[in-house]
């Protein structure tokens, strides 16, 4: 089988939405769904970081994106239930939702973890998710094909010492996929995961401060499998757990 190629056009005239957008693979993403066709939502705490991808996709002849800054930290569920009812009166539906914010928080035993910061990682990489595909899911049913993404991590699948919230959130996000794959087989909304593997981001080097970097791929590198897995070409798949790597070099 070839490497997965976006058709031209393949995501036109979908409305999208990315968290942590601002850099990393939220950036990558927001930057490549944008050259499909994509209308664009993008979600971070730092604005400045958006206006800079905004740019770009304006820079590059997309369609004007949207810039929508929240603290997955802070937000409640009148947050995103605002920020559904905004997204419902200017688009009247959602097509996408890529789950990508993260915080690593630290690695630690488990006997050492601050209750605060455990607290803040399980907000940001879970509650927040959660709450967002809550208020979200009556836009996305709307659409005729859409797509909920969420990023996990090999600490999905199964528990490593040390790495404390991050690890346990990351797990329940997969818990949380799974649960909502069953829960929409009957609806036009496809929910999977994607495991990006090791790339070049900065929560990467925080976890792996004495790694060469350069080892790893870009998340430009990565893209294909978000692409697929957001457009029309994945209407079959449903419910399943791909990591980039392994996905790329099966397609070559």
């Amino acid at each position: 089988m070839p490497t997965y190629i976006a058709p031209s056009g393949l995501l036109k005239d979908r409305v999208i939405l990315v968290t942590g957008a601002g850099e990393g693979i939220g950036r990558a993403a927001a930057l490549a769904y944008a050259r499909a066709g994509a209308q664009m939502i993008l979600l971070g705490k730092r604005v400045s970081l958006l206006e800079n991808v905004y740019d770009e996709i304006e820079q590059a002849g997309g369609s004007t994106p949207v810039i929508h800054p929240l603290d997955l930290e802070g937000a409640n569920a009148d947050h995103y239930g605002e920020m559904a009812e905004h997204i419902e009166s200017e688009f009247g539906r959602l097509d996408g939702i890529l789950h990508n914010a993260a915080e690593l928080g630290v690695l630690a035993p488990l006997e050492h973890y601050q209750p605060a910061l455990w607290g803040k990682v399980m907000m940001i990489n879970l509650n927040g998710p959660t709450l967002l595909t809550q208020a979200c899911l009556p836009l996305l049913k709307k659409g005729p094909d859409s797509r909920l993404i969420f990023t996990t991590d090999k600490m999905g699948p199964k528990g490593h010492a040390y790495w404390g919230a991050y690890g346990v959130s990351k797990a329940a996000i997969e818990n949380l996929a799974q649960m909502l794959a069953e829960e929409l087989e009957n609806y036009p909304v496809r929910v999977n995961l994607i495991d990006p593997g090791p790339v070049r981001t900065k929560l990467r080097r925080k976890a792996y401060p004495g790694e060469e970097a350069e080892q790893h791929p870009t998340p430009d590198q990565v893209m294909p499998l978000y692409l697929y897995l957001m457009g029309p070409d994945s209407r079959d798949v449903h419910g399943q757990r791909l990591n980039a790597r392994d996905w790329l070099e099966n397609t070559r």
